[in-house]
C-alpha cells in the first residue's frame, strides 16, 4: 500500500511539473511572437517610408518590332523578286522628383520606324531602309504645391522628328498655369498662358502663336504591365489653323526577365503639317493648296513587337 501511495505521488508531481513547464513554454512562445510582430511592424514602416520617400523616381520601357523577307520568282505577287523589311523602335522614359512643397516631372517618348522595299528587277529604286514613323518628344513640368492635389506650374515641351527634317518643323511650348493631380499617377496640366514656338525652313505655312496648353499624362505599372497615355494639345488664340494635338498610348507586358510584348498607338492633328505635305506634292494640285481647301487629316501610327522593361 505504501508503495502504491509513493508511486501515485510521484506521478502526480511529474504531471503537475509537466503542466507548469508546458504553460511556461506557451507563455514564452507568445512573448516571442509579440516581439516578432513588433519587429515586422517596424520593418513594414521603414519599407513604407522608403517607398514613399520624396526623391527621384526613374523608369523606362520600350518596344522593338522587326520583320525581314526576301522573294525570288514569286510570280503570284506584283513584284516577284524583292527584299523587304520593317524595323521599329519606341522608348518611353521618365524621371520625377517629388518633395513636400514642389515637384519636377520629366518624360520622353521616341518612336522610330524604317521600311525597305527593294524591287530587284528595277535598278533605280532604293535598296535602303527609309524612315517612316518619326516621333520625338521631351517634356519638363515644374510645380509649386498649393495643396496635395493642386499646384501652380511651368511647362516646357519640345516635339520634332529626328530621322528626317530635324527641327523642320520643331515645336517648343513654354507656359505657366496650374497642375491638378486628382488621382495617383495622373497629371493634368492647364496653362492658359503659353507660347508655341515653331521652328522651320518652310515659309508662309508655319507660324508661332500664343494660346492655351493642356496636357494629361497617366503612367502606371500593374504587376507585369506597364501603361502610359499622354495627351498634349495647343489651342492657338490667333487661329485654329495653328492649333495641334498629339495623343500617344503605350503598353508593355513583361513575360520573362524584362522581355515581353509591347504595343504603341499614336494620333495627331496638325493643319500646318497637312498643308505643308500638300504643297510638297509634285505636280502641285490645282487650285494651289491653302488652309481653306486642305483637309486637316488625322495622322496615326502603331507599332507592335518585342518589349523590354528597365
Amino acid at each position: 500500500m505504501e508503495k502504491v501511495l509513493l508511486t501515485s505521488l510521484a506521478f502526480f508531481t511529474m504531471v503537475v511539473g509537466s503542466a507548469q513547464t508546458l504553460e511556461d513554454l506557451k507563455a514564452e512562445k507568445a512573448a516571442k511572437k509579440d516581439s516578432i510582430n513588433a519587429i515586422q511592424g517596424r520593418v513594414d514602416e521603414l519599407q513604407n517610408q522608403i517607398d514613399t520617400f520624396p526623391g527621384w523616381k526613374i523608369g523606362a520601357f520600350g518596344t522593338i518590332g522587326a520583320n525581314i523577307s526576301s522573294f525570288n520568282n514569286w510570280y503570284s505577287q506584283g513584284v516577284p523578286n524583292n527584299s523587304s523589311g520593317n524595323i521599329g523602335v519606341t522608348v518611353n522614359g521618365f524621371a520625377n522628383l517629388d518633395r513636400e512643397k514642389f515637384f519636377w516631372k520629366n518624360s520622353g517618348n521616341v518612336n522610330l520606324q524604317w521600311v525597305k522595299l527593294d524591287n530587284k528587277d528595277i535598278e533605280t529604286d532604293s535598296e535602303d531602309f527609309e524612315g517612316t514613323t518619326d516621333v520625338f518628344t521631351l517634356t519638363s513640368l515644374y510645380g509649386y504645391k498649393l495643396s496635395e492635389n493642386f499646384a501652380i506650374s511651368a511647362l516646357g515641351e519640345y516635339r520634332t522628328s529626328i530621322i528626317n527634317n530635324f527641327n523642320d518643323p520643331g515645336y517648343l511650348d513654354l507656359g505657366v498655369g496650374a497642375t491638378w493631380t486628382p488621382i495617383e499617377n495622373l497629371v493634368v496640366v492647364m496653362h492658359p498662358l503659353n507660347y508655341n514656338f515653331v521652328f522651320t525652313d518652310t515659309e508662309n505655312i508655319y507660324e508661332s502663336s500664343a494660346g492655351a496648353k493642356i496636357v494629361a499624362d497617366y503612367t502606371r505599372k500593374f504587376g507585369k504591365l506597364n501603361v502610359k497615355s499622354n495627351f498634349s494639345t495647343f489651342q492657338s488664340y490667333k487661329s485654329s489653323n495653328y492649333s495641334n494635338f498629339t495623343w500617344v498610348n503605350s503598353l508593355g507586358y513583361t513575360i520573362w526577365k524584362g522581355i515581353g510584348l509591347g504595343f504603341e498607338f499614336g494620333l495627331r492633328g496638325n493643319h500646318q503639317e497637312s498643308l505643308a505635305n500638300a504643297l510638297a506634292q509634285e505636280p502641285l494640285p490645282i487650285p494651289e493648296p491653302t488652309f481653306e481647301n486642305t483637309d486637316n487629316d488625322l495622322q496615326t501610327y502603331w507599332l507592335f513587337g518585342l518589349n523590354y522593361a528597365f
